[in-house]
């Protein structure tokens, strides 16, 4: 993997499918700010909190035992009750507004928006030298998830992706028992969600006959942020944004980062080197109500060549013989298919079986010691421990950049209904080139130079 920032106006032009695309910011260092400092272990730290509403408020609750010195969400109606339960966090509706200005007094950052402003937001304080969590997925493009990686590195700051399973007991077990051989090499692994839970495989709302007006409270313009130019509509905000592909990834962007991380972790999977999709329509506005999308790895270290299968709109694989009658085949879940034996996970894996259940009791008086950290207090806590000092959080940027990169990585076969072969070093598909549009994106005007 090439460890030197790539500058979009490079990658753009290095691209000819993409040429008439607008250059992004390769920079959004304000003047005059430094970073403030390292921090020492018992010594609270002054957050930030991009996003302070709906999902914003579990990072800002979990923040509440440092000092909060500001908030910030480009919908105050529906952050009203943060707010009042911290008064004493200066709030702000645009970020950009609130790092120069108190720049100075932050020392980490949370960024819990949608999907298309993951990036912007979380370059603007990696820049600072500012220490980042950002939820998941890590951005909204492949070409993002490599910039924050490369620039964390450079920075020197902790980071973190917020997919919690990361820091679960689980994640841990599936590695320390793939590694002990629990179910021989593993050669096939499956995933599958219940998502969309939103709509999905929908053309643009009609506005010919009349056009709603955003609710009270919130500024479209900073809603839309990075986004291309449109009106308001209650399709997009504040929860559907997930299937529009201007504003989110689709089911496969939402919960791959949960679902795949355990697999990804214990199978040191790297960069996939093809992929392809099967998916109910797609166009150009939102992603399929439902899709199978299948990756190919190569050998790695002692792992054989690997088939992953991804699932979602509540398709599943076929339930395999050694799952008892009596055990529930949950709506989220993993499926890993060894030479010996099957391994079953949930959403977040904090729960991991072997199956069938006799071959599970069989293991556990043998099973292998546990020689991976544990966690305590979540993956939260693991990142506010690592921005005093102690040891990088597991799904640090480092991990989660080029883990988002494989799972958005799907979304470019479902737009092109082609098989894609992958150079993940160099971020490029390489059989059809038109693919290579969708590796990153088109900036509105005024959100870069």
């Amino acid at each position: 993997m090439t460890d030197k920032p790539i500058t979009r106006r490079k990658f753009l032009a290095n691209t000819a499918a993409t040429s008439g695309l607008l250059i992004v910011p390769g920079s959004f260092l304000h003047a005059g700010l430094t970073p403030s400092g390292k921090n020492s272990p018992n010594e609270k730290l002054n957050v930030a909190c991009i996003g302070a509403g709906g999902r914003g408020r579990a990072a800002v609750d979990a923040m509440s035992g440092e000092n909060l010195v500001a908030l910030c969400d480009v919908d105050w109606k529906q952050a009203a009750g943060t707010f009042k339960a911290y008064p004493k966090a200066k709030p702000f509706k645009d970020y950009r507004v609130m790092l120069d200005e108190m720049g100075d007094q932050i020392d980490a950052v949370t960024v819990s928006t949608p999907d298309h402003m993951h990036f912007p937001a979380a370059m603007a304080a990696l820049e600072l030298g500012k220490h980042v969590f950002c939820e998941k997925p890590l951005t909204h493009t492949i070409w993002e998830a490599r910039q924050l990686r490369l620039k964390a590195a450079e920075m020197k700051v902790a980071t973190q992706m917020g997919n919690q399973g990361h820091a679960l007991e689980g994640c841990r077990l599936m590695k320390e028992w793939v590694q002990a051989g629990a179910i021989g090499k593993v050669r096939e692994v499956h995933h599958w969600t219940n998502r969309p839970i939103w709509p999905q495989g929908i053309g643009r709302p009609d506005h010919s006959k009349s056009k709603p007006t955003a609710p009270e409270g919130i500024d479209w313009n900073l809603w839309l942020g990075v986004a291309p130019d449109r009106p308001y509509d209650p399709a997009y905000a504040p929860f559907n944004w997930r299937g529009w592909w201007d504003f989110g990834t689709g089911a496969l962007g939402d919960m791959g980062c949960h679902i795949m991380d355990a697999a990804n972790f214990a199978l040191d999977l790297g960069g996939p080197i093809s992929v392809e999709a099967s998916s109910t329509p797609v166009n150009d506005e939102t992603a399929p109500k439902s899709s199978v999308v299948t990756y190919q790895y190569p050998a790695r270290g002692n792992h054989p060549p690997l088939m992953l299968k991804w699932y979602d709109g509540a398709l599943k694989p076929s339930i395999p013989a050694a799952l008892e009658v009596t055990r529930q085949w949950e709506d989220n879940g993993t499926l890993l298919v060894g030479d010996d034996g099957m391994m079953l996970a949930n959403t977040y894996a904090s729960s991991v079986r072997i199956i069938p259940e006799k071959t599970m009791k069989e293991f556990l008086p043998n099973r292998p010691e546990k020689t991976i950290p544990r966690i305590k207090g979540g993956h939260f806590n693991e990142w506010l421990r690592a921005c005093k000092g102690g040891p990088a959080a597991g799904s640090n940027f480092e991990y989660s950049g080029p883990f988002t990169e494989n799972v958005l990585l799907g979304n470019l076969a479902l737009r092109t209904g082609r098989q894609l072969k992958w150079d993940s070093e160099n971020l490029r598909v390489t059989n059809f080139d038109p693919a290579n549009a969708f590796v990153t994106k088109k900036y509105r005007d005024g959100w870069g130079h």
